[in-house]
């Protein structure tokens, strides 16, 4: 069940092996494997395979990392808000934007890489050595595996980057540091970039292994993480480019993708919401694809299950837009729903009437260390929130968290399965989505069991989405379809505080719903009954700051005599909304560094589009 964990330890000295430089010394090391000596058998290509994992299955992270972590580091969408002004996105093209580091790292605002191109060439030095020095130990098969995951890895690294900055340079092999042509070479279109990387991830699907034993990437892991890119590809193509086209043949591969995970019938959904995030094993859930495996004996803890424990702050926290985007338990939207205490919008009354993620992704009463003042409870065990107050065991606070991370959940596959379908369905030539399609994949979702705690609390489970019968929803956006809309709904209440909230709205060009001015709930919390629910908050260092908003709009702000009227909507302390952005932020610059060394030697790197 640690394997993952034992696989992260023995690529730590292969690092020192496979850095850039890829000069040999005229002395060979003898106290290091050198270059030759390494590419000799199956066994060496696993090795160096391994090294990629902690780039990109990161997991819960390790020790007080963030990068790619849930809840600590994807913060910033229409999600979450904090005190005071809200983070913004960057206005200015940043001095530089580069790196040459292995070490995971992320750009918060565009949930991906800097400007580095480290891992690609540790790819094509892949590829490079399993053709030159391995293939004559390899059976066909081998061959053809290993060459799919570096295949995999590469094509992988350059739908980051391109998610980040559109055209980068693309580079097919190992370029030597003499070849300054191509080491300095402009950006290369973006469709002439993933036309590369889809072919790249064809031949993964048509040569990797089915099975290549626990936590390895095999033909589902790929699959999964495929269907994931190409959705993305093929809805910016059709929001942000109007190239249906193009959009299709993504979208395409988007579906037939999640498709071999689908019908691999490996997968279903028979642990509860819960259990996916704060189980101390994963291993024979059902609905995990790939986890990452925590050990306090090997020392490799996290922190993200402490900040879900009640007692470490939360800013960026769950706002109010979030909790009215979940349906209710009926199946309809809150304000066109009958169920009793539906239309109110206070934590105990969300709790019994909306889906049944609502319950198991926030903690039951307000709480001060939420800056909205709901608290997310998502990446921890029951016993977990238990120790509100006190001094939680190890496991449950600091950095020596041990609950397993769930990587890729077959929850995803089925909603990219199913989105892929629907944008389809809206081209030309499209084929309806039918009601089997959303039993497969919304509804099976929605069949989840429900653990005794959420029983207690009146917790159901949701009804099923039905074609003929569509939510109706007055927020929605006129220029989304109903179904769609609804597809999307079930991907905001499925991720909470994981990686997907603003590559989803990047892609569809939804970058709007984060501006206040248009979504004033970001800038809410739930209603709340101050006097008798949290009055902590009546301190002297709140008066002139503690303010709710009745339903009628008005606003009453505490003055240390009105306790009783501290009755509505929380008011985020001192919120204002983000500097105000345009559709530049949807790339990424490049650092202005990167563009002067281009210029020093007589070369020309093209800044990002508008930012020029």
């Amino acid at each position: 069940m640690k394997k993952y964990i034992l696989l992260l330890i023995s690529t730590i000295s292969l690092f020192a092996i496979t850095s850039c430089n890829d000069d040999v010394l005229d002395r060979p090391q003898k106290d290091q494997i050198t270059d030759p000596q390494y590419w000799l058998k199956e066994a060496d290509l696993r090795l160096y395979a391994n090294g990629f994992y902690i780039n990109y299955f990161v997991g819960y992270n390790t020790g007080w990392g963030t990068a790619y972590a849930p809840l600590r580091g994807y913060t910033f969408h229409d999600d979450a808000s904090t005190s005071g002004t809200q983070s913004s996105f960057e206005s200015n093209i940043p001095t530089a934007r580069s790196s040459t580091s292995e070490t995971p790292a992320m750009l918060t605002q565009y949930s991906g890489p800097t400007w580095n191109f480290s891992w690609v060439r540790k790819s094509n030095i892949f590829i490079d050595r399993i053709e030159k020095v391995t293939k004559p130990n390899l059976s066909t098969e081998a061959y053809n595996h290993w060459t799919a995951i570096a295949k995999f890895f590469r094509a992988f690294e350059y739908c980051r980057l391109v998610s980040v900055f559109g055209d980068v340079p693309y580079y097919d092999r190992v370029v030597l540091e003499t070849e300054l042509d191509e080491l300095y070479k402009d950006r290369t279109p973006r469709n002439e970039i993933m036309d590369k990387v889809y072919d790249d991830f064809k031949y993964v699907l048509e040569n990797i292994r089915n099975d290549d034993g626990l936590l390895f990437v095999d033909k589902n892991i790929a699959a999964a993480f495929i269907s994931r890119l190409m959705l993305f590809e093929g809805t910016w193509l059709k929001y942000h480019k109007n190239d249906n086209e193009r959009a299709k043949k993504f979208l395409e591969f988007a579906r037939d993708a999640a498709a071999v995970v689908m019908e691999s019938n490996e997968y279903s959904f028979s642990s509860t919401f819960k259990d996916l995030f704060g189980s101390e094993d994963l291993k024979g859930n059902k609905e995990v694809i790939l986890y990452r495996a925590y050990d306090a004996a090997l020392s490799i803890t996290h922190q993200i299950a402490s900040y879900s424990n009640g007692n470490e702050s939360q800013s960026p926290a769950p706002n109010l837009a979030l909790a009215k985007s979940f349906i209710c338990s009926d199946g309809k939207v809150y304000n066109e729903s009958d169920l009793p205490d539906v239309k109110k919008l206070d934590l105990q009354s969300m709790l019994k009437t909306r889906d049944s993620r609502f319950e198991a992704t926030f903690y039951n009463q307000p709480l001060q260390a939420s800056s909205t003042l709901l608290y997310a409870a998502k990446f921890i065990s029951r016993e977990g929130v238990t120790f509100i107050g006190k001094t939680p065991p190890a496991k449950y606070g600091s950095n020596t968290n041990t609950n397993d991370a769930p990587i890729m959940r077959y929850a995803e596959v089925v909603l990219n399965w199913i989105e892929a379908k629907a944008e389809l369905a809206t081209l030309s030539g499209g084929t309806a989505v039918t009601q089997s399609d959303l039993d497969k994949s919304i509804n099976a979702i929605r069949t989840r069991p429900l653990d005794s705690d959420a029983i207690a609390r009146g917790v159901k489970k949701t009804d099923p989405l039905k074609l003929a019968a569509l939510p109706n929803d007055p927020a929605r956006d006129t220029d989304v379809p109903a179904l769609i809309w609804e597809i999307r709904r079930e991907r905001r209440m499925e991720f909470v505080f994981e990686e997907l909230r603003l590559l989803d709205i990047r892609r569809w060009k939804k970058l709007s719903y984060m501006n206040a001015d248009v979504n004033p709930d970001i800038l809410k919390g739930l209603w709340i009954d101050i006097p008798n629910e949290l009055p902590a908050l009546f301190t002297d260092g709140n008066k002139d700051v503690l303010t709710v908003e009745k339903a009628d709009g008005s606003k009453v702000v505490y003055d240390g005599t009105n306790k009783a009227s501290m009755v509505g909507f929380y008011i985020v302390s001192k919120a204002k909304n983000r500097n105000a952005f345009d559709d530049r932020v949807y790339l990424s610059p490049v650092g202005q560094d990167q563009v002067n060394a281009y210029k020093n030697k007589g070369y020309t790197l093209t800044q990002s589009p508008i930012w020029n």
